[in-house]
């Protein structure tokens, strides 16, 4: 059987609990939403099935049109417009959602240390009513960041220490992080990077991109860079031509990794000159943030084909937070919606213990009960690998539910998903 919810959500469950009925994270399109994207046209050799456009909603832009007045659709679809127009304020989404006690509190607390940034687009994905909205959680200021605790850490992953130059985090063997910018399109409030994300004096100015690109060029054993931010995807296309194009030059690097959330907060970045550009450079992988199906609009879809038909393989990196999809059937939906835009479930990160996003911390055995809840019940493409950055730059480390049930000489007991028990015999 299924059981309807709010909004008309169908919860696919035998026997779903009753925790679905009320609870704002099993709201899974925009409750405003009117189209859906069977509008979009990608050409008659790569159709977008008609039989699930149902559950990818364009953006509601009406909802923004309450605070901005008239939006054309030139303008919406302009993503310099979507990033001049980002509320900043708090009293700027007036209209846009009925704003909390609690929001306008965080707000004025907070926003000297961590600034808020939303684009358009991002908010008219907002409930209007309820605070706990997991697009609200995760824009909107919370009271939850003014709390520090002792065990939060600024730089929780060490990527300071392991900076040989500005800019460039080297960890790893053959491959580094690449910062090149401050800025996002939505500031988002689990931000690992609260220390330097939205800060203009962080800035990356050209004379340190040029160090890092010579750092690269300088060291052999680099073939994989991670070009990160802030969000790469910030800067102009001729800003990113120029890096990708001097990294392509250098004999020894072989891919590059764009991590962007982009494809979440901003899809209208993924023009088609910017996509011509990438093509380019290929190989190039993109990893993006999708954390709630809420955020899997027609828009997301339309970028993500954009970027799988430019040759780009696009990986998801999910962080775990409460209140947003610490649920199995959340994250099983989010994963059956990344698969069908041609994004691969890649990571869940359980959170970081950067300063002030304690509140949406979960324990480590939440996530383990996601990874529980899907190993088996669904495809292993939909089933992403379960990670813990280690604090202090220990990399990160992948947590697994325990399939070993017993191991003695030669004779290891395994279970399954169904709880079944079977032997193995090693040679």
């Amino acid at each position: 059987m299924s059981k309807t919810l709010e909004y008309g959500y169908t919860c696919e469950n035998k026997t779903p609990p009753e925790s679905c009925n009320n609870d704002i994270r099993f709201v899974y399109n925009s409750v405003d939403a009117i189209k859906n994207a069977s509008d979009i046209n990608p050409g008659p050799h790569r159709p977008i099935p008609k039989h699930f456009c149902d559950r990818f909603m364009h953006a509601p832009k009406a909802r923004i049109e309450k605070a901005l007045g008239v939006v054309s659709d030139q303008e919406w679809q302009d993503w310099r417009w979507q990033q001049r127009r980002r509320f900043r304020f708090i009293n700027q989404l007036e209209g846009v959602i009925n704003i909390s006690h609690g929001e306008r509190m965080a707000f004025e607390k907070s926003n000297a240390m961590f600034n808020m940034g939303i684009t358009p687009y991002y908010a008219s994905l907002m409930d209007y009513d309820n605070p706990n909205c997991p697009i609200r959680l995760q824009s909107v200021p919370q009271m939850g960041e003014l709390e520090i605790l002792a065990t939060d850490l600024e730089d929780p992953l060490a990527e300071e220490r392991d900076m040989p130059v500005p800019g460039i985090t080297h960890r790893y063997p053959d491959r580094v992080l690449f910062y090149t910018t401050h800025n996002c399109p939505v500031y988002c409030r689990h931000c690992t990077r609260k220390r330097k994300v939205a800060d203009p004096s962080t800035m990356t100015a050209k004379e340190q991109i040029e160090i890092a690109i010579k750092y690269i060029a300088d060291t052999p054993s680099i073939r994989d860079i991670v070009i990160s931010g802030g969000d790469p995807l910030s800067l102009s296309d001729e800003r990113l031509d120029y890096i990708l194009s001097s990294l392509r030059a250098i004999p020894h690097v072989e891919i590059f990794r764009m991590g962007t959330r982009n494809l979440v907060t901003l899809p209208q970045r993924v023009t088609d000159d910017f996509v011509y550009m990438l093509k380019n450079h290929q190989p190039v992988f993109v990893n993006t943030h999708f954390n709630h199906p809420k955020e899997c609009t027609a828009e997301a879809l339309d970028a993500c084909r954009r970027l799988a038909d430019a040759g780009c393989v696009i990986g998801n990196q999910m962080v775990l937070l409460k209140g947003v999809n610490d649920d199995y059937r959340i994250v099983k939906e989010l994963n059956h919606r990344l698969l069908l835009m041609r994004v691969r479930p890649y990571y869940i990160y359980q959170c970081d213990l950067s300063q002030g996003i304690s509140h949406f911390r979960t324990p480590l055995s939440v996530g383990l009960e996601i990874m529980e809840k899907l190993r088996g019940h669904t495809s292993g493409l939909a089933v992403p690998t379960f990670v813990v950055d280690a604090p202090g730059g220990g990399g990160k480390i992948p947590l697994l539910p325990e399939y070993i049930v017993k191991h003695e000489g030669k004779e290891l007991v395994l279970r399954n998903y169904q709880q079944r028990t079977f032997s193995y015999f090693e040679p």
